[in-house]
């Protein structure tokens, strides 16, 4: 996989941001953690795939319900509603992103460890509907 130094660098914000996201709400939903997360994952992501190509995938008419309610969580724990700001974050989050579900799934059962967690027969029907996988009937 070959990367660009950009695009390092985005890896890199995006990972801080999810990391200062996840401590901001382990920390009861601490609003600057959670500010300072989202702007580390939102310039880590325009790193990796570039300005114009973000635009365009946060612009697209059937994610713009998604959109909407990510910028406007965004802007909710700006102004320190961060539990509520959180919630609408979250439902944004999953409407723009859930369709890589599946993929990130795929990869994560390719794994060692967490792919034999992941086939075992208690969690594998619970990720399958989560991740939105079909099974078939044959």
């Amino acid at each position: 996989m070959w990367l660009s130094d950009a695009q390092k660098i985005g890896v890199a914000l995006t990972t801080f941001g999810t990391l200062f996201m996840f401590l901001g709400i382990m920390l009861f939903f601490d609003a600057a953690l959670l500010a300072l997360g989202n702007m580390l994952f939102l310039s880590g992501l325009t790193l990796i795939i570039g300005p114009q190509k973000t635009f365009y995938f946060f612009a697209r008419k059937q994610k713009l319900r998604g959109t909407a309610c990510f910028i406007g969580g965004i802007l909710l724990v700006f102004m320190k509603y961060a539990f509520i700001g959180m919630i609408v974050e979250i439902f944004g989050f999953l409407n723009l992103f859930g369709d890589f579900f599946p993929v990130v799934v795929t990869f994560l059962r390719q794994l060692p460890v967490i792919g034999n967690i992941l086939s075992l027969p208690y969690i594998r029907p619970i990720v399958d509907r989560v991740a939105g996988s079909r099974t078939s009937a044959v």
